[in-house]
């Protein structure tokens, strides 16, 4: 594949809530443009992107996958993101690699939570929007309903460009507003221009198509002062004049085009094509990113082919054979294979051996790759994050922003001897995907792994076992319980006892009584010298390892000061373990008179949920033994429910109609 000019490149995101047909998508615009031979399914697991075990065994994707391809002499690099939440990190890196994200919402089920959530990351991070209403062809799809959606939910910005023409409830052509030429598509995808529909094909059509220009020219006409004149004069937009309009509204965000396509039969799939050429904006055109010099200034890095290298790593692939395989986007300058590069995140050297092109797992080897392109390294030391630059001009682009874990889970190896390959194997994981973490719970001393959700520690799992040969159990963890007490107590701690020789004395009086602090607090208080200091260190050992276990369950002890206020001791037969012995000996009494209380572990719990499923959410927290702290609105009439919930009751499954929304422990 040969470098291409960065005005010959687009670099575009699927993106889109589970099930909205992002991978078919791909999947159709792949063969449409021959860089796949076949029409693969998700369901027979024979999709390009889908190329991974996991994600053929599970029919859902849950990594990026990049499948580059030429096309009319352009080089479109397309990133197909995953939809579950579980796998929001990969939604994330791939948005932060495009300049595009092509947001799908099924005509069937319309705009679901992952869209509104993709919206909002491709805002966050500054890119152009484009909306493809998928599953056209379904008998239960309704476009127009769910363009009304659209402009409900994301506003004015929303701007139809490709729409389909029913009759008698099927779809009988597709009107491409741009153009105003209306196509006819057989069973394999091929388009026959037809005449333009009137009024007796599909019921009140001419209404429609006049409503839907007269909102894309009042879209275009918001992009220059010079267009909104010529609206006000009532005089019609140019082809070359909407096409522009359209495409500099898209590259300053107050244009969202929508177009309509059906991945099963391939209609409208060839003007999505087009319009890839004509109306997203090329890596040139974007904004130039900003990155921060040695010293922390910032800086803007154009996307210049003949600037100095700078490249950001936005995902790492973990591979047992090939090894550490590194996606990188080129910023500016050029990346060469065989070439030697600074790591500015490190500020270690990196050396890049050979570059690929991928199309799915296929790959094949580059040379270079130019400003704006998107290329593969392997064996590199890099990680996800990190900034490769010329040594001439360091800069360092800014962190990813990636959901914190919030599901977490025991982690076991099911045979002797593998304990030693969970940790480094679970760290190659790790590289792969930051929103995975792996550490030993202090109180419980199990191996806790933490991510975004049930399935995301399942596929986690599972590549352990596929790709590092480790097979673990995950478990629910334990519920790291404590106790305390709630009043003073004055006890005594006597131990006695006599054997052959020198026998064991020691008497202490203690008070106990409740505090705030997580460890215990111990003070003395004698007078006259009941007890020496000398065995004050002994008598707070003793306390020290009492307090371990509890006397209701044996859980660690919170929340306790004790005093050492009096006692006595024996001239010979008095020792540092006798007096050891004596301070266990009131502990255990003094906590049993202290009204000793069970503590439970409360977690603060934030939850994200359309408004009209609140309701659904407040039930499955009450449920719980949840208490609600407040409901707060959010975006795209979304809401934030705050609650406190015991973290006992977060560990097993939730009902179907909760699984969709976004639940984040802090």
């Amino acid at each position: 594949m040969k470098a291409y000019d960065i005005n010959k490149i687009k670099n575009i995101a699927l993106a889109g809530h589970n099930g909205s047909g992002k991978t078919s998508l791909a999947e159709a615009i792949l063969y449409k443009a021959g860089a796949s031979d076949r029409l693969g399914k998700t369901a027979d697991g024979t999709t390009v992107c889908d190329y991974d075990p996991e994600e053929i065994k599970r029919k859902i994707s849950i990594g990026t996958s990049l499948a580059s391809f030429e096309y009319n002499d352009y080089k479109i690099n397309l990133l197909d993101t995953p939809g579950l939440f579980d796998f929001a990190a990969e939604m994330i890196e791939g948005i932060r690699a495009a300049d595009t994200v092509l947001i799908t919402v099924s005509a069937k089920s319309g705009v679901k939570v992952g869209a509104r959530k993709a919206y909002d990351e491709a805002v966050k991070q500054g890119k152009s929007k484009m909306i493809a209403v998928t599953k056209i062809d379904d008998k239960d799809a309704n476009f127009f309903n769910v363009l009304t959606e659209l402009k409900t939910v994301f506003g004015p910005s929303v701007c139809p460009v490709i729409v389909p023409v029913i009759s008698g409830g099927q779809i009988v052509s597709f009107v491409n507003l741009i153009e105003m030429k209306c196509y006819k598509y057989d069973g394999k995808g091929n388009a026959v221009e037809t005449e333009m529909p009137t009024a007796d094909i599909s019921e009140k059509f001419e209404y429609r198509v006049d409503g839907l220009v007269a909102a894309i020219s009042e879209a275009v006409a918001e992009t220059s002062d010079e267009l909104m004149e010529k609206f006000f004069e009532g005089e019609a937009f140019t082809q070359k004049e909407l096409i522009d309009g359209i495409h500099d509204g898209m590259n300053r965000g107050i244009i969202t085009p929508v177009v309509c396509t059906s991945a099963a039969d391939l209609s409208g799939i060839d003007m999505l094509l087009k319009e890839f050429e004509l109306l997203l904006p090329a890596p040139s055109e974007v904004h130039a990113a900003e990155a921060y010099t040695p010293t922390k200034d910032i800086v803007e890095v154009a996307c210049d082919a003949s600037a100095p290298l700078a490249a950001h790593v936005f995902k790492t692939i973990a591979d047992p054979f090939v090894g550490k395989m590194s996606m990188i986007r080129v910023m500016s300058g050029t990346l060469k294979a065989n070439s030697d590069v600074t790591n500015a995140t490190t500020g270690n050297a990196e050396k890049i051996g050979k570059l690929y092109s991928l199309c799915g797992k296929k790959q094949t080897e580059v040379s270079e790759a130019k400003a704006g392109d998107i290329v593969v390294a392997s064996k590199i030391s890099a990680n996800t994050g990190n900034t490769l630059c010329d040594s001439s001009k360091v800069v360092e682009f800014g962190e990813m922003e990636f959901p914190r874990p919030c599901y977490s889970m025991a982690v076991k190896a099911k045979a002797q001897g593998d304990e030693a390959k969970i940790s480094t194997s679970i760290q190659r994981l790790i590289e792969e995907d930051p929103t995975l973490t792996y550490a030993q719970d202090d109180s419980t001393k199990e191996q806790i792994l933490s991510g975004l959700g049930e399935q995301h520690l399942e596929v986690a799992a599972a590549k352990l076992k596929g790709k590092f040969g480790v097979d673990v159990a995950l478990s629910v963890p334990k519920i790291a319980y404590k106790e305390t007490i709630r009043k003073k107590v004055k006890v005594q701690g006597r131990h006695k006892k006599q054997s052959g020789g020198h026998g064991q004395f020691g008497d202490v009086w203690i008070e106990f009584e409740p505090c705030v602090s997580d460890t215990l607090v111990f003070e003395e208080k004698i007078f006259g010298g009941a007890v020496p200091k000398n065995y004050f260190p002994a008598v707070q050992k003793g306390l020290e390892e009492s307090v371990k276990k509890g006397v209701l369950a044996g859980c660690p002890v919170v929340g306790l000061k004790a005093i050492l206020v009096d006692g006595s001791y024996h001239p010979v037969d008095s020792s540092e373990m006798a007096f050891k012995t004596a301070a266990s000996i009131a502990y255990k009494e003094g906590l049993r008179q202290a009204d000793p209380v069970m503590l439970e572990p409360i977690g603060t719990l934030k939850v994200t949920a359309p408004d009209e499923n609140t309701g659904d959410i407040m039930g499955e927290l009450n449920k719980r033994r949840g208490r609600v702290l407040g409901m707060e609105p959010v975006a795209h009439g979304t809401t934030m429910i705050q609650a406190e919930v015991p973290m006992r009751e977060m560990h097993d499954s939730c009902k179907p109609s909760c699984r969709s929304y976004l639940f984040c422990w802090r």
